[in-house]
């Protein structure tokens, strides 16, 4: 592991007229990265907040749930939108639609996902296999946005025997993004195993007119300053590292300013408690319903908790709270003093899964080449809000 001290200050991350002071990317999550949760984030760290992935289609189609996802509280300065689609026309309405009605600073398109109903209708890591289509996708995306940058997230290809990442990565450059973010692993992957950095490397070594930034197993300040340091990439992008620790955010902003040493957040559990209580009350004014708040904090719980020493019977309480009131009654039953639990609270979080074949559309990888029916038939991919 890199010490801390072994790096200073970062140079800050441009993507195209965006400037990060901290190289650092939330990943979009689904049913996460709602703007509760990148609220918080954002009061504890630095870097850019990306919206869970959302469905071209249905924001073209201006479905309620798509555009309560789009919108941003006002103290999201930087706002910016993921967005998933399979058919170059509706992704280009979608980045017309967020640009014309100034709904975006900055757009993702999303080419990672390994979801079954997304890949088997030849959407998200399945789609780069089909690369006149992702070049025509992110050429589209490109042109609607104008001023506002484009940029894509990918994994490594369908499989070891289906990489795409670098022809995807070079047909994106070509195509005027503003940055590529590679997660290290394959579809098939999932989140199993550990994330190949030396992909990032490869593609670093590859692109060269735009900034690459690293994805995959990032659990700690210190990975992501090895993960730079290792791969020579332009900044980190972190997903399930921060789930339930949010503050991971701080520790990050301190790591690339070269403080870590004496900023590091090692929370007691009055303090873990009070943010999951913040977290509850942000969820609260996103849905703008308190049960509904309840509901989704629920499978926060064992993400905020871990390591520290809450009873079973606590935990599975708070996992099936009902009101805010309730919350603060099972909250206020903790002891706030304990202290910071050290690595049992750190390391990997989220369900890893494991290995298995990609779902993909019939005869998807017969040819890279994408075939009248099969355009036709991709549509379908596109019918929910958002594809995670």
């Amino acid at each position: 592991m890199i010490p801390a001290t072994t790096i200073g200050p970062a140079k800050p991350l441009q993507i195209g007229p965006l400037t990060l002071d901290v190289p650092v990317v939330l990943a979009p999550m689904a049913g996460i990265t709602n703007t509760a949760f990148r609220r918080l984030c954002r009061e504890f760290g630095a870097g850019l907040y990306v919206s869970e992935m959302i469905t071209s289609r249905a924001l073209v189609e201006r479905t309620p749930e798509s555009m309560r996802l789009i919108r941003h509280h006002e103290s999201e300065t930087t706002r910016s939108i993921q967005l998933y689609g399979v058919d170059p026309k509706t992704v280009s309405e979608a980045v017309t639609m967020l640009v014309a009605e100034d709904r975006a600073d900055h757009i993702d398109l999303n080419f990672g996902c390994p979801v079954p109903k997304v890949t088997r209708k030849g959407g998200g890591a399945a789609l780069p296999w089909k690369l006149g289509l992702f070049r025509q996708i992110v050429e589209a995306a490109v042109t609607a946005g104008g001023s506002v940058p484009v940029t894509i997230k990918m994994r490594k290809g369908i499989d070891s025997d289906h990489l795409t990442y670098l022809e995807a990565g070079k047909a994106a450059e070509g195509a005027g993004v503003a940055a590529i973010a590679l997660h290290a692993r394959t579809a098939a992957e999932h989140y199993s195993g550990q994330a190949d950095w030396s992909a990032i490397t490869t593609l670093k070594n590859i692109v060269t007119s735009v900034p690459i930034l690293g994805n995959g197993d990032i659990w700690s300040a210190e990975d992501a300053l090895r993960m730079v340091a290792e791969t020579g990439c332009d900044g980190v992008v972190v997903g399930r590292g921060c789930l339930g620790r949010p503050w991971l955010f701080g520790d990050l902003a301190a790591a690339f300013r070269g403080d870590l040493a004496t900023a590091r957040i090692q929370p007691r559990l009055g303090q873990v408690a009070d943010t999951f209580r913040r977290h509850a009350e942000l969820l609260t004014e996103f849905f703008e319903s308190e049960e509904r708040a309840c509901r989704d904090i629920r499978k926060h719980v064992a993400w905020y908790f871990k390591g520290y020493p809450v009873g079973g019977d606590l935990r599975a309480s708070l996992a099936s709270v009902v009101s805010l009131a309730q919350l603060d009654d099972l909250l206020g039953t903790l002891d706030g003093e304990q202290e910071y639990p050290g690595a049992g609270a750190e390391g990997p979080r989220g369900r890893a899964g494991s290995p298995k074949r990609t779902a993909l559309p019939e005869h998807w990888l017969d040819s890279q080449e994408i075939e009248g029916a099969e355009r036709a038939n991709l549509t379908e991919g596109e019918g929910d809000t958002s594809g995670g």
